[in-house]
């Protein structure tokens, strides 16, 4: 008999989530940085071992709805953990428990789904610190195990990555065996070219930054092109984008081109440009368009 199931991820920004995703599906399906915002959508990747398929699904950091697309972004986290079979709560050791991780415990606790904690980072702690934090996280009133873990080292990961399967209930498969992600491919290769962006950008430009790939084309074997829009809010952050002699917008899409062709296997020829849309975190048609639902 085969288990499948959901495994919803909740916590702040930047506690390692996508890296923890990441980690357990074997390629990369989530964009990765150190900027709150950076997860946007419920992204999903899955894991099998066995007889067991587990979809574990990225969600967005919680964060205090501040326009259009955060309130979207709240929702479709109690969306997803309102439909899971499993939640995981990450904490950053690095941080210990603040108001914050309380205050998204308080919200898995009322619901019927099992949680498990995982304590993320512990590969730069002390031993000192860390059973500290283990203690604050086993007294979060969740009657949930503990685990302490390190996603971009691997450490503690296969143990946790058991427990959560076996909490998967028996049903058949819900993706292709070998399915990694349910994203589009037009979706990973603009989250792909939104991480460039956003690890080269500074102060309000990596969340005014949305990025749209319009045509995916292969003219011969071997070569893919990729057209992609690029939206901002302002004149100034698409001058930031642009830079002095274009040399930010060819630094954002020389690496943003090595990573689509390490995902799609060629050489691909990118062609970026950079629009203002003013407000567009504001604009519901946009996001729809975008699929921040």
């Amino acid at each position: 008999m085969t288990r499948g199931g959901f495994v919803a991820l909740a916590g702040r920004p930047n506690v390692g989530k996508s890296t923890f995703v990441n980690a357990v599906v074997g390629e990369k399906v989530a964009i990765v940085s150190d900027r709150p915002q950076t997860t946007r959508r419920a992204i999903r990747g899955i894991h099998r071992s066995g007889e067991c398929q587990m979809v574990l699904v990225d969600l967005p950091g919680v964060q205090r709805p501040l326009d259009e697309l955060t309130k979207r972004m709240a929702h479709r986290v109690q969306q997803e953990l309102e439909g899971a079979d499993a939640t995981l709560l990450m904490l950053n050791g690095e941080q210990g428990v603040g108001p914050g991780d309380r205050f998204i415990a308080a919200t898995l606790a009322s619901s019927r789904v099992q949680a498990t904690i995982a304590v993320n980072k512990v590969d730069r702690l002390a031993r000192a610190p860390l059973m500290a934090v283990l203690q604050e996280a086993s007294e979060l009133g969740l009657d949930a195990e503990v685990f302490p873990i390190s996603a971009r080292r691997g450490s503690g990961m296969a143990q946790l990555v058991e427990h959560l399967s076996s909490l998967m209930p028996e049903g058949p498969f819900m993706f292709a065996p070998d399915a990694s992600s349910d994203q589009s491919r037009e979706l990973l290769l603009a989250e792909l070219i939104r991480e460039a962006v956003i690890r080269r950008t500074f102060q309000e430009v990596p969340h005014a930054a949305e990025v749209i790939v319009e045509e995916i084309e292969t003219p011969r074997e071997g070569l893919v092109r990729v057209r992609a829009l690029i939206w901002v809010e302002s004149e100034s952050q698409k001058g930031i984008l642009i830079g002095a002699q274009g040399r930010m917008i060819k630094a954002i899409g020389s690496a943003a081109r090595r990573e689509l062709e390490r995902v799609l296997g060629s050489q691909v020829h990118l062609d970026l440009s950079v629009r203002v849309r003013r407000d567009w975190r504001g604009d519901d048609s946009l996001l729809d368009r975008l699929g921040i639902t």
